[in-house]
């Protein structure tokens, strides 16, 4: 499989001008092949917090391009292959051909699906499921998938003991 990751922060700019200065740094990737996504907010972007979440959603073997990032250094021992892209340079590596468009793709798709305004933070990870759900399933399929979700968490024929 080849997934890309990237990282990114969702936030706001001070008065609307300049660099975005307060935010949620969010981890995620795509996977080229099956178009599965994932996405996970972090305090840290450093290796030990980025690593985990790799060894979790990407299976080992599989094929990772990412940027430059020094986090990623590492990917290579633990057993994925590493393509990188230095964007300073180009935005598509000359010689490997990689490039990270997908994942940078995914990130213009979910800034367009979590709100500008009235973002809460308690209520951040249930934008991002919201996005994940919704760029997963066609919008006629959407509902039907929703109630599948739902039934399979709530069993209605084996409903949960109530409490004394």
């Amino acid at each position: 499989m080849i997934v890309e990751i990237d990282e990114s922060k969702f936030g706001k700019r001070k008065y609307n001008v300049g660099r975005v200065v307060e935010g949620q740094w969010v981890f995620g990737g795509i996977c080229r092949e099956t178009k599965s996504t994932f996405l996970v907010p972090v305090e840290k972007r450093n290796k030990d917090t980025l690593l985990q979440i790799i060894k979790d959603k990407i299976e080992p073997g599989s094929i990772i391009i990412s940027d430059c990032w020094k986090a990623y250094n590492c990917l290579q021992v633990e057993g994925y292959q590493h393509l990188t892209v230095n964007h300073s340079v180009n935005f598509v590596d000359p010689t490997t051909l990689a490039h990270t468009n997908t994942v940078e793709r995914l990130w213009r798709e979910v800034k367009l699906k979590v709100p500008l305004f009235g973002r809460r933070k308690k209520h951040f990870l249930g934008y991002l499921a919201h996005s994940m759900f919704v760029m997963a399933f066609e919008e006629d399929k959407r509902f039907h998938q929703f109630l599948l979700e739902v039934a399979a968490l709530y069993n209605p024929l084996h409903p949960p003991h109530p409490q004394p």
